[in-house]
């Protein structure tokens, strides 16, 4: 007692009155859960949690083309670095990034059981794998840095984290949002990418736009679990001042459904096949289910849950002579099928939180975006011209060698040299550093021409972007194109109906977007970009059995042998009998002698602004010009110009896409290398054959890639899959582990796809989303042909509806055929017959499109090659077994055929 009167005495305690103390510290205790938890910022749309979960991934490299990582280290390393609190909490917000049903735009991808609308607990973190899902890693991480947004220190300065990331899409419309905060919450419904997307370009464009306009282009919310809003009274409420109360209801309908009984076939059943958003559909039915024990709902006889991957069905089935449509009332009256969503559109701007409209929401993303895009070309500039700086210091080294070799003669030492540099040269200290740190090579004619072009790409790109920070216009163009690119890229059509507005979001969205499902659930994509094939890609991809081989001696013949015309060409082999297959590869090609230098794969050079890049039926790559004569006599599969692209693309029967250097091919006269050669190590060791290759190009936006499988499983994906295409590959397709991809090909809507087995069988389908729907990349692809005992896929030809076809068997008969001969199939169909055989032992082995002009290079199995004349071959009906076209030896086969390249 005497010690604490002495501290009165002494003046270390400051009276205080206990309601300021308190007043102040509950406000203090408010704000730090109002912006450090419970409420998202209005920019990325992220609370903290989210925002640290997305950076703690993407500093673990967890990007959409790598691995999936166990959730438990992803909590553990936002626990450690950024978010002291319970790891609880955070796995939970990282499993509601990952659910379907919870957001409309999963910004997470999970493998394992991450709950379900039924409200079963997902598994535990150990057990559970994630990865940034492709939406959140391009629209919310893609080139992060302290340049663009600001960083700052976590909770024990041991680690910088972002303050806000730089969001190229407004999430927290996108997504939605709730949240309990003290003394106020937010509850922001989600929306369709497309509409908002175009309200910010509308925005853009128009600032002054009128909020009746702005309500018509984006009608409103768009719920992951689909259903219906049934009025706009709402909607306006909350769109105009933050707060709105928007009634939904599940969609329902009536049905007969037959059941085998002795007395009663028929039963009326309502059948339920989508929930209001955020309805849990477990309790839904159980609590229906107790208000028709209570008495309160008469006329229901049972009520089943028939839910799969595919989607929600309950089945309520009704007693007899019961009005189902008095019950549906009821249901939507008494249980949470018909509920109402409150929405407040409350969020933190500048750190104080405010209840926005609509119209403010995207206001203040632009304005955020328009920042972050400053910083980011501001940057790219200071880049830029620092680089410039420093080429222009080399290519003066250059022009003054001589001067430059005599000052490092006589110099000393460095400093010296750097100094002389500097006064004899004119160049600064940079430039005079990046002189004494520039090797030999830089010395060569090929060098000095990189380095001019590369000064004049940098002054290309300083000029666009100091336009792009001095004119507001094409600053906003800009904008705008990047917008229109996420929504190609990311945009589906709308899931949620509007009473009175069907026709607004279907009619906005229905060109280019169907729906596709995927295992576990129905997503709905959009079209994407698409491409389509130049004449010279091949429409077949290698036989399994396919063997890369020399030629040293080529014979070339025209035989018309058993009235059957046929353009031959022979390629005899000096190989050793019974040569195995895995050998093959190390044979090295013999090459001729020539004066040209030979160039091996370990001096690569960037081939000239006219290089045509060359393949052959021998999987031999290289580049050459247009005025090579050498390819007179060579059997090209494609052939295509470069035109400064910089990777060419192939795809395996793995399921994978790579990308391959073009400045690691060699030119034609250097030391021939395989195309399998090329890739890496681990694709060389997963894959067999390569199926396709090309170039993307700006040309090709009307086409798909078609896949089908060993097992008969077909899928189509839209080529802008393609983006992000790393040295890692791409997977395209999802492959069960005893199936292979045996096709690769580019097809468009309004073609059909013909389908060949070896049994010469031949199946016809056209090429439109309802037989072959679009897909994404995980999808493994529809069953479209039953094969029996032994039989295997030998064709899938894509082809004008006046097309034809030709088909050829391993005993050298084949014939050519209108594809209009063919009925056309259903999935799973057996197909008409095609080809007949006159040997037991004949099959068919191949079936291509018969395009004019085009030819075919043909490998037996006693490693002769043959080019047979597409033309040549005679056009016959469906009946038949054909003409002899390929003369061949005794007990001589044909093992594969390739389409060779048709200028």
């Amino acid at each position: 007692m005497a010690k604490q009167l002495d501290f009165l005495a002494r003046g270390q305690i400051i009276p205080t009155a206990l309601h300021q103390e308190m007043e102040r510290s509950y406000l203090e205790y408010a704000m730090s859960v109002i912006v450090g938890r419970a409420l998202p910022d209005v920019r990325d749309g992220l609370k903290p949690v989210h925002r640290r979960i997305l950076y703690a991934m993407h500093e673990l490299g967890l990007t959409p083309d790598r691995p999936f990582r166990k959730c438990a280290r992803v909590v553990g390393d936002v626990l450690g670095k950024y978010h002291p609190h319970g790891d609880q909490s955070v796995y939970e917000a990282l499993v509601r990034m990952v659910q379907d049903f919870s957001s409309r735009y999963p910004l997470l991808s999970g493998h394992g059981n991450f709950g379900s609308i039924d409200n079963d607990p997902p598994a535990a973190m150990r057990y559970t794998e994630t990865r940034l899902a492709e939406i959140g890693d391009r629209s919310l991480l893609a080139g992060i840095s302290d340049t663009i947004v600001d960083f700052t220190g976590n909770f024990d300065n041991s680690q910088q984290e972002p303050v806000v990331l730089p969001a190229q899409l407004p999430i927290l419309v996108l997504n939605g949002c709730s949240g309990i905060a003290v003394g106020m919450a937010t509850n922001i419904p989600p929306h369709n990418l497309g509409e908002v997307v175009d309200g910010l370009i509308a925005l853009i464009d128009r600032p002054d736009l009128d909020d009746e306009k702005l309500l018509e282009i984006i009608p409103g919310p768009d719920f992951p679990t689909g259903g219906e809003i049934l009025d706009t009274a709402g909607i306006r409420d909350a769109y105009r001042t933050g707060r709105g109360l928007i009634p939904t209801r599940g969609i329902a309908r009536i049905e007969t459904l037959r059941i085998e009984a002795k007395r009663r076939k028929e039963r009326t059943a309502i059948i339920v096949t989508e929930l209001p958003y955020q309805v849990n559909k477990a309790a839904w039915i159980e609590k229906t289910a107790e208000l028709v024990n209570q008495g309160k709902i008469e006329g229901i006889a049972d009520i089943r849950d028939e839910s799969d991957r595919d989607g929600i069905r309950v089945v309520i089935e009704l007693k007899r002579e019961s009005d189902p449509r008095a019950i549906l009332n009821t249901l939507y009256q008494q249980t949470a099928l018909q509920t109402n969503f409150g929405a407040i559109l409350l969020a933190l701007v500048d750190n104080i939180p405010r209840q926005l409209s609509l119209r403010e929401l995207l206001q203040e993303f632009l304005r955020f975006r328009e920042e972050t895009l400053t910083r980011q070309y501001t940057d790219e500039l200071g880049q830029a011209s620092d680089r410039l700086h420093l080429v222009e210091g080399l290519l003066l080294a250059l022009e003054n060698i001589d001067r430059v070799i005599d000052i490092l003669r006589h110099a000393p030492d460095g400093t010296i040299a750097k100094y002389r540099f500097q006064e004899e040269l004119g160049c600064s200290e940079t430039q005079a550093d990046s002189i004494l740190a520039m090797p030999l090579r830089r010395l060569t004619g090929l060098e000095r021409e990189k380095l001019q072009n590369e000064a004049e790409e940098l002054r290309q790109k300083i000029q666009n972007l100091q336009t792009l920070l001095e004119n507001r216009p094409e600053f906003l163009k800009a904008l705008k194109k990047e917008l229109r690119g996420l929504k190609k890229k990311f945009g589906d059509a709308r899931r949620t109906k509007i009473r009175g507005r069907e026709s607004v979001g279907d009619k906005r969205e229905e060109s280019g977007k169907k729906e596709a499902v995927d295992g576990k659930k129905a997503d709905i994509e959009p079209r994407k970009g698409k491409v389509s094939p130049s004449p010279e890609s091949p429409a077949a991809g290698k036989d399994s059995g396919e063997k890369k081989r020399e030629t040293t001696t080529r014979k070339s013949e025209v035989s018309a042998s058993g009235g059957s015309p046929a353009a031959v060409k022979d390629s005899e082999e000096k190989k050793p009998e019974g040569e195995v297959k895995k050998r093959e590869r190390k044979a090295k090609p013999v090459v001729e002698e020539t004066e040209a230098p030979v160039l091996s794969l370990f001096t690569p050079q960037e081939p000239p602004e006219n290089a045509i890049l060359v393949l052959t039926d021998d999987d031999r790559i290289s580049w050459t010009t247009p005025d090579d004569r050498s390819l007179v006599n060579e059997n090209i599969l494609y052939r295509e110009p470069i035109r400064q692209r910089e990777n060419f693309i192939v795809i395996l029967d793995t399921g994978k896409a790579y990308p391959i250097p073009v400045r690691e091919v060699p030119p034609k006269l250097s030391q021939p290398i395989y195309l399998s050669s090329l890739l890496t190590k681990t694709a060389q060791k997963e894959s067999d054959r390569v199926l396709n290759q090309f170039f993307l190009s700006e040309g090709q936006k009307n086409q798909d890639l078609l896949f089908l499988s060993q097992q008969g499983r077909i899928k189509r994906l839209p080529l802008a899959e393609l983006e992000g295409l790393g040295n890692r590959g791409l997977s395209l397709i999802k492959l069960k582990e005893d199936d292979r991809l045996a096709f690769a090909v580019f097809t468009r809507e309004g073609q059909d796809l013909a389908l060949a087995t070896s049994s010469g069988r031949v199946l016809r389908y056209p090429v439109r989303d309802e037989m072959i729907p679009l897909t994404g990349r995980v999808t493994q692809g529809n069953p479209i042909i039953r094969l029996r005992y032994g039989e295997q896929i030998v064709g899938c030809a894509p082809i004008e509806r006046s097309g034809n076809l030709l088909l050829l068997s391993r005993a050298g008969y084949g014939k050519r055929m209108a594809i209009d001969s063919l009925r056309l199939s259903q999935l799973g169909d057996l197909g008409s017959p095609a080809l007949q055989f006159s040997q037991k032992t004949d099959s068919l082995v191949t079936m291509v499109a018969a395009r004019p002009n085009s030819s075919i290079s043909l490998r037996t199995d006693r490693d002769r090659t043959l080019i047979l004349a597409v033309e040549m071959v005679r056009l016959q009906g469906k009946d038949g077994t054909g003409d002899r076209v390929v003369p061949l030896k005794n007990d001589e086969r044909i093992a594969t055929a390739r389409v060779l390249y048709n200028e």
